[in-house]
């Protein structure tokens, strides 16, 4: 995953966000409709900011956790 959230990267694509994740495309929708993951949109382009794909997933370790 650390490739891609390089610190080069100051937001994802869609395409990005599935691989770090390993989610289908339609998954990672799901989850920005549902607000568990936010996002953003320059023109027609949906992005997502490497905090937020980090702060998506300490909420997965931690809910899972308990």
């Amino acid at each position: 995953m650390s490739r891609c959230l390089s610190s080069t990267h100051t937001a994802l694509t869609i395409p990005e966000v599935m691989t770090a994740l390993r989610l289908s495309r339609s998954k990672v929708y799901d989850l920005i409709r549902t607000h568990q993951l936010a996002s953003f949109t320059v023109g027609r382009a949906r992005r997502v900011s490497p905090d937020s794909l980090r702060a998506f997933i300490q909420e997965q370790i931690e809910e899972n956790a308990a």
